[in-house]
C-alpha cells in the first residue's frame, strides 16, 4: 500500500478534523481496538488537532497535532495504526512473530507466508480472520511491520501453505518515512 508512497506526491488535502468528526472516529478506534480505552485520550485527545491527511488511492491518514502519523485506512475499511504508533504503543495490536528467515522479505513489503509463521522461531497470538496485527520479528524488540490476517491462525496451522498476513505497512515504506504533515 505504501511501497511507492511519496507524500509531496500523494497527499491531496490535511484538514483540521471538527469535534464532531473527531468524536466520531475515536468511537470507531475505541470499537476496533476495545483494549486502548485508557490510552484513547494520549493517542487521540478529545481536546485537541486532530489533521485528516487525504491521499490519492483513497487512502486516509490521521495525524496528531504535531503531523505525525497515527493511524491509517483505504476508503471505508477500519483505521490500522501507523508503525511509529505501534512503537509507542505495542499492545495496540496482536503480535504474529516471523522466523529470521522472513525478515528480509518482509521489510522489503511481501506478505507472510504461512511457513513464516509456523516455523521454530515464529509465533502467532490466536486471532480470526481480517485481523490487524504487528508483524515482530525473531530476536527484535519493535514491530516490523503491519498487516491484516488472510487467515485464522488455525486455518494458518492447519493449511501452513499461502498468504498468512496480508502486509500492508512495514520499516522505510514511504508512510515510515512520510514527513510531518503541517
Amino acid at each position: 500500500m505504501f511501497k511507492k508512497f511519496e507524500d509531496k506526491e500523494c497527499v491531496t488535502g490535511v484538514n483540521q478534523a471538527k469535534s464532531t468528526v473527531q468524536k466520531g472516529i475515536r468511537a470507531s478506534l475505541l470499537k476496533i481496538y476495545p483494549h486502548i480505552k485508557d490510552y484513547i485520550d494520549q493517542i487521540v485527545p478529545k481536546k485537541g488537532d486532530l489533521k485528516v491527511v487525504k491521499c490519492r488511492e483513497h487512502i486516509e491518514i490521521l495525524a496528531s497535532a504535531k503531523g505525525e502519523p497515527l493511524f491509517f485506512r483505504h476508503r471505508e475499511d477500519k483505521y490500522v495504526p501507523a508503525l511509529k504508533l505501534l512503537h509507542k504503543f505495542p499492545f495496540l495490536a496482536p503480535h504474529m512473530q516471523v522466523d529470521k528467515g522472513a525478515i528480509r522479505f518482509v521489510l522489503s513489503g511481501a506478505n507472510i507466508m504461512c511457513p513464516g509463521l509456523t516455523s521454530p522461531g515464529a509465533r502467532m497470538t490466536k486471532v480470526d480472520a481480517d485481523t490487524v496485527v504487528a508483524i515482530m520479528a525473531e530476536g527484535k524488540e519493535h514491530a516490523v511491520a503491519v498487516g491484516i490476517t488472510k487467515m485464522s491462525t488455525d486455518e494458518i496451522l492447519e493449511k501452513n501453505k499461502g498468504i498468512g498476513v496480508e502486509n500492508i505497512h512495514y520499516l522505510n515504506d514511504g508512510l515510515w518515512n512520510m514527513k510531518n504533515v503541517k
